[in-house]
């Protein structure tokens, strides 16, 4: 007779940071059934203005998906950061790394492996997830590689292509504090494309062809400016796919890709 394991219980509501004069920022670990596994740190997307780390996208909703990347023997963490409503760019750039320092510090307390990360972010948490991992090299310290959902990656050119360059009304506005047009060069700071760099870690990056909130040019601009550098990038575009992989997709395709890639880059 086979005994099967019992998956390890879901660590909640982990405090990684506490920011002077905001709420503490906590995070749910997933442990993976061995100890010593590689981590998948994930940052949630809701246009930095909502969203929750309970929730790897609203398509794929509940512990089903975070229990499925476990099981495949990576750990995950799903942080929490402060929304555009609490604090502007960067603050959710420093609360991301903050919950890798943590990560580093207290992972073998909890049988993970926080030298083999993978950032993981979806819409504007595959953003942050980019720019961890495009910035200083002290912050992505471990990152092995990125799995990029759908996520932008140049303020501008999305904003452009809203009509809304000057609309302090846009999510992206709400992020950086001001209309995006007001200060480009604050929100090339905030657009992992002007950030690739031939030190860059291997990115995946998937993104849907009939997405209406965030265009795939995002995706591709971003995976050119990577190739450009010199970087290792690998670009899915996914037929019929909306925004959070809405429509008809295959979805359990789409997650098992961005685990074996993330199961690679940490082997």
């Amino acid at each position: 007779m086979t005994t099967e394991i019992a998956a390890p219980a879901v660590l909640r509501d982990l405090v990684f940071a506490e920011p002077v004069g905001f709420r503490p920022l906590t995070l749910d670990l997933h442990p993976a059934p061995s100890p010593g596994a590689p981590l998948v740190v994930f940052i949630h997307g809701g246009g930095w203005r909502v969203g929750s780390r309970r929730t790897l996208t609203p398509t794929m909703p509940g512990d089903a998906p975070f229990a499925r990347i476990a099981a495949a023997g990576l750990a995950v963490a799903s942080i929490d950061y402060r929304l555009s409503g609490e604090a502007c760019f960067p603050a959710q750039v420093d609360d991301a790394a903050a919950a890798l320092d943590w990560l580093r510090t207290h992972g073998a307390d909890h049988g993970v492996d926080a030298s083999r990360i993978v950032l993981w972010g979806e819409s504007a948490g595959a953003t942050l997830a980019a720019l961890v991992a495009l910035g200083p090299a002290e912050a992505r310290a471990g990152v092995r590689g990125v799995v990029d959902w759908y996520g932008p990656s140049d303020l501008e050119a999305l904003a452009s292509s809203q009509g809304g360059l000057d609309d302090p009304g846009l999510r992206e506005a709400g992020w950086l504090g001001h209309a995006v047009g007001a200060d480009l060069e604050r929100a090339h700071a905030a657009s992992p494309t002007f950030h690739a760099t031939p030190a860059a870690p291997p990115f995946h990056i998937a993104h849907g062809t009939s997405d209406s909130a965030v265009p795939a040019t995002q995706s591709v601009a971003l995976a050119q400016a990577l190739l450009a550098a010199g970087a290792d990038a690998e670009l899915t575009l996914v037929p019929g796919a909306g925004h959070l992989w809405q429509g008809d997709v295959d979805r359990d395709a789409i997650l098992d890709a961005a685990i074996a890639f993330a199961r690679r880059v940490t082997a």
